[in-house]
């Protein structure tokens, strides 16, 4: 029903104005930084940061990750400085973007996105390729029958083309997401084996 997007963040005064300063600290010495996140290890959170730092050549093992329970609590330690950086989702910043307190240095979608995220460049055009959407969507049990998943694929795509579902959608920090049926389907297993595979990469799982 919607998407939101990875994101990377620090206070408005950092020293690191661009991704590109915060990866150049990181390889000088990976110590310099503390990342927050709202999950623990081998987490989506984790993921981001981790798949960072691998672009920064540091072992993703040796960073400096504290775990919080929650989105809030990393942006609370964050303008605490008790953390430096805040590996998170952009739905988590939208709060504050209006404020002077926080700099979004990336955004992990394809693209730039609309109105006023536009001017939050994505990791990619800055040179590290990394894309990290997470989906919002709804899922039936295996023993529904064919006939009710069609009603409810047919339902959903009806519903996405309203106003207020849109308007729904925005109000929950969501950006646009069409894909219903089996079009999803394979796309969450595709993303799924995806996550496996780099989780194997890191060690997480066997």
């Amino acid at each position: 029903v919607g998407t939101d997007y990875g994101m990377i963040a620090v206070r408005a005064d950092s020293p690191w104005k661009t991704l590109k300063d915060l990866m150049t600290a990181m390889e000088k010495d990976p110590n310099s930084v503390v990342i927050g996140a709202g999950a623990s290890i081998g987490s989506q959170d984790w993921m981001k940061s981790a798949l960072l730092a691998q672009k920064a050549n540091v072992d993703p093992h040796k960073m400096r990750y504290v775990a919080f329970e929650g989105g809030g609590e990393p942006v609370t330690a964050l303008m605490g400085n008790h953390v430096q950086v805040v590996s998170g989702d952009l739905s988590e910043m939208v709060p504050y973007l209006g404020g002077d307190k926080i700099r979004v240095l990336a955004v992990f979608s394809e693209n730039r996105l609309p109105g006023q995220l536009a001017n939050i460049p994505t990791a990619k055009e800055q040179g590290y390729d990394l894309v990290w959407p997470i989906i919002r969507g709804f899922y039936v049990g295996p023993k529904v029958s064919d006939a009710d998943y069609q009603w409810w694929v047919d339902t959903f795509k009806k519903l996405q083309q309203t106003d207020e579902f849109k308007k729904q959608r925005d109000l929950r920090g969501l950006f646009e997401f069409d894909m219903t049926g089996q079009q999803l389907d394979d796309y969450v297993k595709k993303q799924v084996t995806d996550y496996r595979e780099q989780a194997k990469a890191f060690g997480l799982a066997k």
